[in-house]
């Protein structure tokens, strides 16, 4: 038996949207240490899928887990996988679920059967990586991503199918300093958008982007964020991804219903207030609120997040985790 354990994701937008510019997308974000994905996979004829008595192993978690199981079959050449999920992360919550459960899910099989799962090769025909390469580049290595996107000139307004683009190279590539926190309110609210869903409110925005808000967002990658955790300053590297957030939910607002998608823009207005949350926002399509914090104001901000749900009026949870120190981790 094998086992892949890998770490949630954190999305802070993309650097472009505009197809007046040379390059597409170029997405930043970081892994977590948690929560996690874990995945044991063994060989066998077929593929099934083990019943495991978990609250968070929902239906729709297990027929993902099935389809990338038969998928990574087929990738590797192998007759088969007894899989289960012994942890999972809440779908569509902006923490990277879909790409975390597959990755996962193709290096657990490959290692049940004593194989390479070359998963950033293999990653497009389980159907990730097409816009943003950090879920791929954090379950190899974690860390703070940024990737270089893709060539403007191969945008198409139909989806490409499974398999057919590659992920996204890895632009530049830091280690998160061991004080740094990251504070997770997950309001109780609708999950993000997916499938394809998410993929016309995607082609809506390229369509419709304003050139100048890249612009505006290159100037901060390469002047607040990379010098930030280049010199391990979260206050800094805090302050600028929650403008990047800003700025990106511009290109989204008609998608989302503002700048940020209902409930998230309470709770990141309330976490702005507090001195122990350097910098909050959306990651992905959310509904997750992440504050950058550290250790030294860990329960502030936890208690800052406990005060974001009551004054936004929602329920919901929060957590203050760690950075991944390194990929996911694989074991037989």
């Amino acid at each position: 038996m094998a086992r892949a354990s890998t770490g949630a994701r954190l999305h802070f937008g993309f650097c472009n949207l505009s197809l007046s510019h040379e390059r597409l997308y170029g997405a930043l974000g970081l892994g977590l240490a948690e929560p996690r994905v874990v995945v044991d996979a063994e060989p066998a004829d077929g593929v099934t899928v083990d019943s495991v008595d978990r609250v968070d192993a929902d239906p729709a978690t297990r027929d993902d887990l099935r389809g990338y199981a038969r998928t990574a079959a087929d990738l590797l050449g192998v007759d088969g996988a007894r899989v289960a999920v012994r942890a999972s992360l809440p779908r569509h919550a902006g923490l990277g679920s879909g790409t975390q459960l597959a990755a996962a899910t193709l290096a657990a099989v490959a290692a049940a059967h004593g194989k390479d799962p070359e998963i950033r090769e293999r990653a497009p025909a389980l159907g990730r990586g097409g816009r943003s390469g950090v879920g791929v580049a954090t379950f190899e290595a974690g860390g703070f991503v940024l990737d270089a996107g893709h060539p403007t000139a191969r945008f198409t307004t139909d989806r490409p199918a499974d398999g057919e683009w590659t992920v996204p190279p890895v632009a530049a590539r830091h280690g998160v300093p061991a004080d740094w926190r990251f504070l997770l309110v997950r309001p109780d609210a609708d999950p993000g958008r997916s499938g394809d869903a998410e993929d016309d409110a995607m082609r809506t925005a390229v369509e419709r982007a304003d050139p100048g808000l890249a612009d505006r967002i290159g100037g901060i990658v390469t002047r607040r964020v990379l010098p930030a955790v280049a010199t391990g300053n979260a206050e800094r590297f805090g302050a600028a991804v929650a403008e990047i957030g800003r700025l990106n939910g511009a290109w989204y607002a008609d998608e989302q219903g503002g700048v940020y998608r209902p409930p998230v823009g309470d709770v990141v207005a309330s976490l702005s207030a507090s001195a122990a949350v350097f910098g909050a926002g959306q990651s992905s399509w959310g509904p997750t609120v992440y504050g950058v914090t550290d250790a030294a104001n860990a329960d502030a901000a936890a208690a800052a997040g406990e005060r974001a749900l009551g004054e936004a009026d929602v329920t919901g949870s929060v957590a203050v985790v760690r950075a991944a120190d390194g990929g996911a981790r694989v074991t037989e």
